[in-house]
């Protein structure tokens, strides 16, 4: 149904509509900021400039899943100009930890994006009770989780240089390590070149917290709260990408201010599909798997945040005895 309704066909014009007015803008965003000068509006350009580096990194997502070109070399160089060179991102370190999650979502040791770190996703990654410091955070990080997003943007980047430049197997590495050095290091420079050093401070440090929030408040929402199996966990392909992801409900906003994620369902289930074809597909992808008794989620953008945030307290509250009884353990999964 979904390949006899066209929907997995280019959609060349859009795409580089897309990529065109992303240009169109990021050149108004430069012109802006030479223009506005030694002035605390600044922080506004900052602001917008996060804004369109994560729609930046939508149309980046896009090609790396193959969803612009045919050739997948085209996609491959679109993802590497689009991450490296206009965001600084490595494309090579996020497609590698991207491609995990989307085998094996939500799987405990398989998907990169639900390891333990400063936060906890799953109570199997407590092996032992967290007291002091570290229990009080824990206990909170639900409620912790979203500010801390404000870091997310600074490491993204330091992460992705940091795997770059430590493990050598990486495909176009020495192109990788060019287009960072580029774009990371020229835009640092003009900034500090153009603004008072205080200035320019708090400009890098706007846009780096709400890039990483944007980031954050867009991918969230799309399995966290959601279950979490392990890997010895014998699931077909189907049931593993419905029953672990999560749609957001909303227009046409909602699909542009998380470009297109908020149809996570339809997205893991035909990962090449052009990302404005998913709205399309997703009322026959919930009609399949009404006729076969496949629970298939999805609730609005608030609601979401607020499941991410209860989960994540839930989690955290069981580092403090993470051998918990069974009635616990219940409340945790419901």
């Amino acid at each position: 149904m979904v390949q006899a309704q066209g929907l997995l066909t280019r959609t060349y014009a859009r795409y580089w509509t897309r990529f065109a007015t992303l240009n169109v803008v990021l050149v108004g965003v430069a012109a802006a900021f030479f223009w506005i000068g030694d002035s605390w509006w600044q922080l506004v350009v900052a602001a917008v400039l996060a804004v369109v580096l994560g729609q930046v990194m939508f149309l980046g997502h896009d090609a790396a899943h193959r969803q612009i070109f045919r050739s997948g070399s085209w996609n491959d160089w679109a993802s590497l100009v689009i991450a490296n060179l206009y965001a600084g991102m490595s494309y090579g370190w996020w497609q590698h930890k991207h491609s995990r999650h989307h085998a094996k979502p939500n799987t405990l040791g398989a998907d990169g994006d639900i390891a333990a770190d400063v936060i906890v996703f799953s109570t199997a990654n407590l092996d032992r009770a967290r007291t002091g410091a570290a229990g009080w955070f824990a206990q909170r990080q639900g409620w912790l989780f979203f500010p801390l997003l404000l870091l997310e943007g600074l490491n993204l980047h330091v992460t992705g240089v940091r795997r770059l430049v430590r493990r050598p197997p990486v495909k176009r590495r020495a192109v990788e390590i060019a287009f960072l050095s580029l774009r990371l290091g020229g835009y640092v420079a003009v900034v500090l070149w153009f603004l008072p050093l205080g200035l320019a401070a708090a400009f890098l440090g706007v846009q780096l917290g709400l890039f990483g929030v944007y980031m954050g408040a867009s991918f969230a929402p799309n399995h966290k709260g959601m279950p979490i199996v392990p890997a010895t966990l014998k699931i077909d392909f189907l049931h593993r990408q419905v029953l672990l992801s999560r749609n957001i409900s909303g227009g046409r906003l909602v699909d542009l201010f998380m470009g297109g994620l908020n149809h996570q369902v339809e997205h893991h289930l035909f990962p090449s599909m052009p990302s404005s074809r998913l709205r399309a597909a997703a009322p026959i992808v919930r009609q399949f798997c009404a006729s076969r008794d496949i629970p298939y989620t999805e609730t609005s953008l608030l609601r979401s945040y607020s499941i991410v945030v209860r989960y994540l307290n839930e989690v955290g509250l069981a580092s403090r005895d993470p051998f918990q009884c069974p009635l616990v353990a219940q409340r945790l999964a419901a």
